[in-house]
Parts: C-alpha cells; sequence; structure tokens
C-alpha cells in the first residue's frame, strides 16, 4: 500500500535511530575522557570548558539513546498516540544541562579575566592533538547523525546533531585561545594570556545559542505546532492533492502535528451532501492513500461535512432536505407551471404512526424544502405505510391463459421484446387474498430509463386494468444481452 509502513520498515527505523544515538554516545565518551585528561596536564581553562561541554554531550548522548528506544514504543491503552513525546522530554533535559555548563563556563572565564589570574600553561602538543581529533569526530557524528534524523524525522537525533557541529566551532575557538595563550606566555605578552578564558566564554557562547535553539524547538513540539517541514510548502502540496481527489468540494481543516518520528493528520472535508456513505467512505480512503503519498506512515483522521454544491439540481436538493431529516422519499416529481416550480413526492413513515403524527412529519419536511428551495411554489407529499414486518406471502402457479393473457398485453408495447419468469404469490398488503403479479421483461439495450420507466409502468397498468384481482404487479427490466440474470 502506496506510504504506509510495515512491521519490518519500523524495525529497520528504529534500530537506524538506535544505532547513530549508541555511536554518538560512544564518540562522546571517548572525546570527554581525551579532553578532561589534557585539561588537567595542561591547565587549560577552555580545554577544561570543552571536556565539561562534551561530558554535557555525553549525558545528552546517553539519554537520547533511551529516549530514542522508548519513543518508538507502539501506542498502547494508555498512550494513544505512541511515546514519540519523550524525544522532546529528552530534548528538555538537555537544555537544562547546558544552561548549567554555560553558566560555570562563563563564571570561571569572567572571574580569571576580572580577577587577573595568571595563567599557568604547561606546554604539550597534546591539547592540539585532541582538539584537532575532535573536530574530526564531531565533523563525521554531526553528519551521520543529522543523515538520520532527517530520514525519519527524529527531533532527540537532530538536537544531537546540532551538538556535534556546534562543538566543531567550540573546538576551534579553544584551539586558537589555547595557541594564543601559549604564544603570549612565550613571547612575554601578558594580554594574550587572556586569550583561553576567552575562548571559553566563545565556548559559553555557542552553548546558549545551541540552548536557544532548541528550546524554541523542543517548545513548538510539546505545543504540538506544525512541523516546520510542512508548514507552507507541504500544506499547499496536501491542500491540491486532496482538491484533485474526485467528490472532494473543499478542505475545510488540515492540522498536522508531530509526535517523535510519527505524523498526525486532522482532515475535515467537504463532500457534496448527495453523496451515498458507501462513496464517501470510498472518498475518504482515497483522501488517506493522497496524505501518506506525501507524509508516509502518518496517523490520517478525516471528518466530512456535507456540503452543498452549484451543480446540484432542484432534485438534489429536495432530496437531501429529506436525508437530512432522515426521512426516505420516492417518486419525486417536479412539474413547471405557469413559471413556478411545484413538488410532488411520496414520503414512507412507519406502518404504526398515527395519521396526525405523519401528517405532521409530512408538514414539517415541505416547510423545510420550500426554506431551502424559494423558487418551490408548493409542495404535495403523498404519504404511505412502510412495512415494519414481514409478510407472510404463499407461491400460487399461474394459470396458462394469464400467461397467455400477459403475452398479448407484452405485444401492445413495441418496445417489450420478451417477457419471462412469470410468478404470482398470494398475502401481500396485508390481507390473505390478495395477489401480487412478478415478471421479468426484456427491453432494448439502449432505450433511456425515462422510457423503460413509462413502458412498464404503462404495461403494469393495462394489466391490472384486465386483472382487478392482482393487486400489484413488479416488473424486474432488463436488457436484451443479458436478460437472465
Amino acid at each position: 500500500m502506496p506510504g504506509s509502513f510495515s512491521t519490518t520498515d519500523i524495525a529497520q527505523r528504529s534500530a537506524a535511530k538506535r544505532s547513530a544515538a549508541l555511536s554518538s554516545a560512544l564518540a562522546a565518551l571517548g572525546i570527554t575522557l581525551l579532553k578532561l585528561l589534557t585539561g588537567l596536564l595542561t591547565g587549560s581553562l577552555g580545554m577544561l570548558s570543552e571536556a565539561a561541554h562534551s561530558s554535557i554531550d555525553l549525558i545528552a548522548s546517553t539519554v537520547t539513546l533511551f529516549a530514542v528506544r522508548a519513543a518508538d514504543r507502539p501506542a498502547d491503552e494508555e498512550h494513544n498516540y505512541g511515546h514519540g513525546k519523550l524525544e522532546n522530554l529528552s530534548a528538555g533535559f538537555e537544555i537544562v544541562l547546558m544552561l548549567g555548563s554555560c553558566v560555570w563556563i562563563a563564571a570561571e572565564a569572567l572571574g580569571r579575566i576580572l580577577h587577573h589570574t595568571h595563567l599557568s600553561l604547561r606546554y604539550s602538543p597534546w591539547p592540539f592533538i585532541v582538539l584537532l581529533l575532535s573536530i574530526a569526530v564531531d565533523y563525521s557524528r554531526s553528519r551521520a547523525l543529522h543523515r538520520v534524523a532527517t530520514q525519519h524525522h527524529s527531533d532527540a537525533l537532530e538536537a544531537d546533531a546540532v551538538h556535534f557541529g556546534m562543538d566543531i566551532w567550540s573546538a576551534s575557538a579553544v584551539l586558537l585561545g589555547l595557541g594564543a595563550s601559549m604564544l603570549g606566555e612565550r613571547l612575554h605578552l601578558p594580554a594574550l594570556e587572556y586569550a583561553d578564558p576567552i575562548a571559553a566564554l566563545l565556548v559559553a557562547g555557542v552553548i546558549l545559542r545551541v540552548t536557544v535553539q532548541l528550546s524554541s524547538k523542543t517548545l513548538d513540539s510539546l505545543l504540538d505546532a506544525t512541523p516546520p517541514e510542512v508548514r507552507v510548502q507541504m500544506r499547499r502540496e496536501l491542500v491540491g492533492a486532496l482538491k484533485a481527489v474526485p467528490d472532494i468540494v473543499s478542505v475545510e481543516r488540515l492540522r498536522m502535528r508531530r509526535s517523535g518520528s510519527n505524523y498526525f493528520v486532522d482532515l475535515t472535508l467537504g463532500l457534496p451532501r448527495n453523496l451515498t456513505f458507501q462513496r464517501a467512505e470510498q472518498v475518504t480512503f482515497a483522501a488517506t492513500e493522497a496524505v501518506k503519498e506525501r507524509l508516509p506512515g502518518a496517523d490520517v483522521v478525516i471528518s466530512t461535512v456535507p456540503t452543498a454544491t452549484l451543480g446540484e439540481s432542484v432534485f438534489d436538493r429536495v432530496r437531501a432536505v429529506a436525508a437530512r431529516s432522515g426521512l426516505a422519499v420516492h417518486d419525486v416529481s417536479i412539474h413547471q407551471i405557469d413559471g413556478q416550480l411545484h413538488v410532488e413526492q411520496h414520503l414512507e413513515v412507519p406502518e404504526t404512526t398515527s395519521l396526525r403524527d405523519a401528517h405532521n412529519i409530512a408538514t414539517q419536511l415541505e416547510d423545510e424544502m420550500r426554506s431551502e428551495v424559494p423558487a418551490l411554489a408548493s409542495v404535495l407529499t403523498h404519504i404511505e405505510s412502510e412495512p415494519a414486518t414481514i409478510s407472510h406471502s404463499a407461491q400460487i402457479e399461474a394459470s396458462r391463459n394469464l400467461d397467455r393473457q400477459l403475452r398479448e398485453i407484452a405485444l401492445e408495447f413495441p418496445e417489450i421484446l420478451d417477457i419471462h419468469e412469470i410468478t404470482m404469490t398470494r398475502g401481500h398488503g396485508g390481507t390473505a387474498n390478495s395477489v401480487q403479479l412478478n415478471l421479468h421483461c426484456t427491453l432494448a439495450d439502449d432505450l433511456p430509463m425515462g422510457r423503460v420507466h413509462e413502458v412498464i409502468t404503462a404495461f403494469e397498468g393495462e394489466v391490472r386494468l384486465r386483472h382487478p384481482q392482482v393487486a400489484r404487479v413488479f416488473i424486474h427490466p432488463e436488457p436484451a444481452t443479458d436478460n437472465r440474470r
């Protein structure tokens, strides 16, 4: 099925996300230990701040790993929309950690600058080697995480990708600061000694920037904001695809949100009010498939509203009023007399309904029809009872004389090519002696239904005129090329 996810697809998606999160956690662990060891050996505050930043990345990557595993669990009775919000909660936890580290690094750096603390840096190539290695690892992990996050719409992995990407810039700042500090100490230039705490401040600024970005994105996700990737272009594409589905008159409402990797789409569609339930179901299925082609795996909920269309005829509008009231009408005919429209119709009511109640129902229906179609001058309703019980009938054998007479009557109508399967039953209409005559009538394939109705009605009238004992004639019209079904 287009746009749908199988169990195998979901398992592969979860495995890819878990693998990316685990690799990031291991990479963050290795880099953190190297930075911490190098910072302690050299006394570089910038290096220690980088170690602190990397330790936060390590904690965040670990939290992300567990969050990704839990977020991919399927929906259950307690969590009908799944567990995707756990990814947003893990991002919120990362924000708190990043704010704390940002405050600590900035405070330490400002303290060294304001109190003119002399820096004692021990010369070693290791800080530079570790920082260059860190930049290389951060670059590779950022690209890998971003690729998986984009493919599977994972907020938690995207946050990790941003972390590793910002680490490149912060490590570069520390690298420059550390080099400037060592150069200043060797050349006896005190001003350059402050390059290291200044680099630490730059790292704090990078962390603050990432924190603000994550805060905005996490808040949007928790508030069920429309995902940025579907806000404009995707919305236009979805509306266009939905309106291209036959019988969709309008898109009244389109709401989208994302929880973890899963999209939830809430649609309200305007459908012609004269559609059958079966056709409405087919239209909503087609609309669901149109959404899933653009948002694979989306959970789509569609509600429909009956809508009056410009192409509605007077017949459609009259029947729509009856359908809206839950009433069954048939044999609706409209006559134009002296420029005015007059409606005649048959209304079915339960056979146990009293005349007063039935008349009230008919009067209310007529008033609503005149209100809906002001051009109607009058509405005349024939009220008939709808049987509420199954009638018990007995089949009787038609005489050869009746069969011959029916065929003679049929010969009087040139359009009737043949009659067959003639049966008679007794016990219709609530009386034991009432007789119903059933038969199949063959006519030309291309004869319009309007003419078919005229012919079989006239044939029925002629039969009942010559055989008053027949209370009802039931005729099934058939085309000449298929008259045995």
